[in-house]
């Protein structure tokens, strides 16, 4: 029976392994530091948060997200440990709120993995406080409890483990700052929830999860799919106080409701149904499409956490055991030593050999559906390689979202999901032509700029080609003209709004006109007179491509370009730059919010990205044109006689 916690009330533990689960309905910080019988916490090696969330018998969350589940072994820690703080913090340096009066009042369940509840607690009465303490778990007379605490701090993350006794407190709390953000760059961004109302029928009746303020960031977000009822995902719960029951190990892959719910209807009873593309809400086949991907997208970041869980908890359950039949110096040596050993490592096989049987039927369940799935995706979606682009025509409307690559993960290296991001873009792109974007140390740089700027691209050639004619527009600043052989499609098509900007003055020209743009376009909407921009002023949206950077930029010029990407998105300019951050290193820190604010794509497959839910890292796949294809040559003229035509 679950217990409803007030400030200051206990209840004993059934059990060892648990998960706290918080939901807060805006990104918080979820961590935990662990403290002696005297409740003194020794140093940050016994704190977990997003820089450092895996500590022995326990796991938080790796990054800000408005729900968080943490996992908890209590047997696995340490004889010295006697107490678990859970703490949870509003971020600094994202732009939002300060204060948790400010926000819904976060809920904390304590529950089995099995997700029954065992303990809730709404933490009210929160006002100027930034940071919380929101339960402890405590050792008592050989068994564990739980106690509701809400102890707030107004002075944030610094207060609270100073009033724990860290001398490092200020640091601490500096360095999980600077990992949050960190996190924040390196996400993917998750579809927005859905808006309310709408007068167009749902090709379901399920219900719709409660809608969450919307935001723009990954973190922030944490929720699937538009209009689909969310699931039990790692470090995710839903928004109601609500347990939501796990599946039984061996269960198939927990899919969204309105995906593969019931089978066809010539399916035999109690046969799995067969994966049909669009299988999933939606108002068009594009949207149902667009969410049956996010659904496997987060189908099989939630399958990998749990076989990743299970063989975590196989290993420190081994540990123990072995440090348990070690501890008997009379177990040590002998035929009574040696069987305890065999047993534990034949407990470990068995865990480890069931969880990875788990995952192979998930991951086989959700290759089929991606076989039937990727064949059918327009071609926002699609592969340059995909018979789709045979029959393309130019577009009469936006599509929802693009295709900017492929992620997969290494338990999973057959499933590739495409990478779909929202349009319009709500982040630039840096495309990192460093040696960082390659795993291969013996790459040579040069052939790495050159894969960039067939990157930056094929990017470009994509947006032009799904945006309808007149409604996007490129340009792009290639200083010492390197990229030339590259921006040869882009160029030879006449796509392009200008030519390539070249030199110190045609940088400096092409700067000045985007940041005039950005400038009257704002103060047209802010002044409510949108529809009277002067007639030169092109409403198209605007993508600049820069190469090259730094080389070829003043003060003056890296200024316009911080300027553009933090205001350009609303009002219709985005950024693309291709740069090797250590070539632009002499500006030091000053860069800094560029960087952040773009999101971060590599010319070769590297695993930097992470997922809005988990935090996996998941390895980026850059798109890729068949080699010797004329695909994309084919779809940039189309784009132009479209453009001229429009034109008139």
């Amino acid at each position: 029976m679950t217990a409803e916690l007030v400030r200051g009330q206990n209840r004993q533990l059934p059990q060892v392994r648990l998960e706290v689960r918080v939901s807060a309905g805006t990104p918080i910080v979820a961590g935990a530091t662990l403290s002696d019988e005297q409740g003194r916490v020794p140093g940050t090696e016994w704190v977990a948060h997003p820089g450092k969330p895996v500590l022995r018998g326990l796991e938080v969350s790796g990054q800000a997200a408005a729900d968080h589940r943490l996992a908890f072994d209590l047997d696995a820690l340490p004889e010295s440990v006697h107490r678990v703080t859970v703490l949870l913090a509003l971020p600094t340096g994202i732009g939002g709120p300060v204060r948790f009066g400010a926000v819904a009042a976060p809920f904390v369940a304590v529950t089995g993995l099995d997700g029954s509840q065992v303990a809730t607690y709404s933490i009210t009465g929160l006002d100027s406080e930034s940071a919380v303490i929101a339960l402890e778990l405590y050792r008592r007379q050989g068994s564990w409890k739980v106690r509701a605490v809400g102890q707030g701090y107004a002075g944030g993350l610094a207060a609270l483990f100073m009033d724990q006794g860290l001398p490092e407190a200020r640091q601490l709390a500096d360095s999980i700052n600077e990992a949050v953000v960190r996190g924040l760059a390196r996400s993917v961004a998750p579809p927005p929830p859905r808006p309310p109302g709408g007068d167009r029928a749902r090709r379901t009746t399920a219900p719709a999860p409660p809608q969450g303020p919307p935001g723009t960031m990954a973190p922030a977000q944490h929720q699937g799919p538009p209009g689909l009822p969310q699931q039990g995902r790692p470090y995710d719960i839903t928004d109601a106080p609500v347990p939501v029951a796990q599946p039984a190990l061996g269960g198939p892959v927990d899919q969204h409701p309105g995906r593969h719910t019931a089978p066809p209807p010539a399916a035999p009873a109690g046969q799995a149904a067969q994966p049909i593309a669009g299988d999933a809400t939606g108002w068009s086949m594009e949207e149902r499409l667009y969410n049956q991907v996010w659904g496997m997208f987060e189908d099989l970041a939630r399958t990998v956490a749990a076989y990743r869980s299970a063989v975590d908890f196989a290993d420190s359950r081994l540990e123990k055991e072995l440090d348990e039949a070690l501890a008997d110096p009379r177990a040590r040596l002998g035929r009574q030593g040696d069987a305890a050993r065999d047993a534990a490592q034949a407990r470990h096989a068995h865990l480890v050999n069931q969880a990875r049987a788990a995952l192979d039927r998930d991951l086989t369940q959700l290759i089929a559906e991606s076989d039937v799935v990727e064949p059918a995706l327009p071609p926002a979606f699609a592969r340059w390689d995909s018979p789709v682009w045979q029959g393309y025509r130019v577009p009469t409307e936006i599509p929802m979202a693009v295709r900017l690559g492929d992620l997969h993960l290494p338990e999973s290296e057959s499933l590739h999901i495409p990478m779909l991001v929202r349009l319009p873009l709500e982040r630039g792109l840096w495309i990192d032509s460093g040696r960082s974007g390659s795993p291969d140390p013996l790459v040579d740089p040069d052939e790495l700029r050159r894969l960039a700027m067939d990157v930056a691209v094929a990017h470009a050639s994509r947006l032009l080609a799904v945006y309808p004619p007149g409604a996007f527009a490129v340009h792009v600043i290639d200083p010492a003209g390197s990229g030339a052989p590259a921006l040869a499609p882009l160029v030879r098509s006449g796509v392009l709004a200008t030519a390539p900007a070249v030199g110190a003055a045609g940088v400096a020209d092409a700067l000045t006109r985007l940041t005039q743009r950005v400038d009257l376009v704002q103060m047209a909407v802010r002044g409510g007179a949108s529809d009277s921009l002067p007639p030169g002023v092109d409403t198209a949206r605007q993508l600049l491509v820069v190469n090259d950077f730094p080389h070829g930029f003043d003060d003056r010029a890296v200024n316009q370009l911080r300027y553009l990407a933090d205001e350009g998105p609303d009002v219709g300019v985005h950024l693309m730059m291709v740069a090797d951050r250590e070539d632009a290193a002499a500006y030091g820190p000053l860069l800094d919010p560029l960087w952040r604010s773009l999101l971060r794509v590599t010319p070769a497959p590297d695993d930097h990205l992470a997922d809005p839910w988990v935090g996996h890292a998941w390895t980026y796949e850059p798109p890729r044109l068949p080699k010797g294809s004329q695909v994309l040559g084919r779809v940039l003229t189309q784009v132009a006689e479209a453009r001229r035509s429009w034109n008139g």
